[in-house]
């Protein structure tokens, strides 16, 4: 059986959920859209999505998926949480260009550690109807026989089928091909959904749209096996209005833990985003009114200024807490409005003797991390963009040292958005 996504026309569905999904633009493809729009209207529906320990901490690009879970739990349903640690050991290979390195017991578990942090954060877990379950597929994928399982699940599998997914086929196209043990992750996904349904009564799974081929083959399989219909939505891969990926900035991922990403400086990033941007991710990413994110999202000049702190600290709220992003907007204003130097600003440390000494400018600005390079800080300081302590600096090669230092620290600025403050180790 192949899955074909649904033409049907925008705003027919009658499901709180589904409405609200495709408002806020979670809904890229779903199997069969007016058959789950049904089972919703019939009662609650428990619904997963896969979350793969690669690191301790997810990323931003991963709250789209956590942002779903949590619209399903809102709107009465039940979400799972499900942890990888099983197919872990193996890597996604979904539209990667090389395999990921395999990861020790002890790497899996204290990534699993880091991510149900956040997860419990942004979600209500508990036993209650619409309280969510976190998973750990390492409880059913760690016992299988291999026999047992090529022999139950396996005939359910047609190689050609597989071989015709864009995640395969991308990776089979590059130098490096796929190797036999990531072949395998699209079947254990695949189990997952199954025993999912068999424990909890799991008849969803979300995702990316990256994931379609897998979703699809799950569903397949619980038909094949247990004759019962599944679904499988996902929602679209995010970029942003210029073409880049979500998740990224300058100095590389934007991490949801705050031992990986400092409050402010997650908060900063969605204060950066682009102009075009800003309404699509107050839906996306914020429990406001979709009415409400469309009026500040059609902000202009200025005003437009307003709604990207808005959108800053609610998406900042959910991830970290109210009080620690009411925190780092009073931090912003302090800083961009008042001038003043603030503690909870990103901290840099360098050696004690190295600062007494002193760094050319350019040299310290590559060393904070405020230019990637000894040359791109050079850039920055010709054109005007690099401040200590507030105050521009024109000779890039000017020594800065603790002499310069304003309460026991050095305040450096990258243009208008861009804050660090050194300070000597120990």
């Amino acid at each position: 059986m192949t899955q074909q996504t649904e033409s049907r026309p925008v705003g027919t569905f009658r499901s709180r959920f589904m409405q609200e999904a495709e408002a806020r633009g979670f809904v890229f493809q779903c199997t069969d859209a007016a058959a789950l729009d049904a089972a919703m209207l019939a009662g609650p529906v428990c619904g997963y999505i896969g979350f793969d320990p690669t690191a301790d901490s997810l990323h931003v690009g991963s709250a789209t998926q956590i942002m779903l879970l949590r619209l399903l739990q809102k709107h009465g349903h039940r979400p799972v949480a499900l942890l990888g640690g099983g197919t872990a050991k193996i890597g996604d290979p979904s539209f990667r260009e090389e395999a990921r390195s395999l990861m020790s017991e002890d790497t899996i578990a204290t990534n699993i550690a880091g991510i149900e942090r956040s997860l419990r954060q942004m979600m209500t877990f508990g036993d209650g109807p619409s309280d969510a379950i976190l998973a750990n597929n390492a409880d059913w994928l760690d016992k299988l026989s291999y026999i047992d399982l090529l022999r139950e699940v396996g005939v359910h599998f047609s190689v050609n089928r597989m071989l015709s997914f864009d995640s395969v086929r991308s990776r089979l196209e590059r130098e490096q091909g796929l190797t036999f043990l990531e072949f395998n992750y699209s079947i254990l996904q695949s189990y997952d959904f199954r025993e999912l349904n068999r424990r909890y009564g799991v008849t969803l799974q979300m995702g990316g749209s990256d994931q379609w081929g897998n979703i699809v083959s799950g569903i397949d399989l619980v038909r094949r096996t247990d004759s019962k219909q599944v679904f499988g939505l996902t929602a679209p891969l995010l970029t942003t209005a210029s073409g880049a990926k979500m998740g990224k900035s300058a100095k590389g991922a934007v991490w949801l833990s705050a031992d990986k990403l400092p409050v402010f400086e997650y908060w900063q990033f969605w204060r950066n985003t682009e102009d075009a941007d800003v309404g699509r991710f107050l839906k996306l990413f914020t429990d406001l009114p979709v009415e409400e994110c469309d009026r500040l999202g059609a902000f202009e000049g200025a005003d437009i200024n307003e709604a990207k702190k808005i959108l800053a600290t609610e998406a900042t709220a959910l991830c970290h807490g109210r009080a620690a992003a009411e925190e780092a907007a009073e931090t912003a204003r302090r800083v961009f409005v008042s001038g003043q130097s603030a503690a909870s600003l990103p901290t840099r440390t360098l050696p004690r003797a190295d600062l007494q000494t002193g760094f050319p400018a350019f040299r310290l600005f590559a060393e904070a991390g405020l230019a990637s390079s000894n040359g791109e800080a050079r850039r920055l300081i010709r054109g005007g963009g690099a401040r200590l302590n507030d105050a521009q600096i024109t000779d890039e090669g000017q020594v800065i040292s603790l002499a310069d230092a304003v309460d026991g620290a050095l305040k450096l600025s990258s243009g208008r958005k861009h804050h660090i403050l050194v300070r000597p180790e120990g």
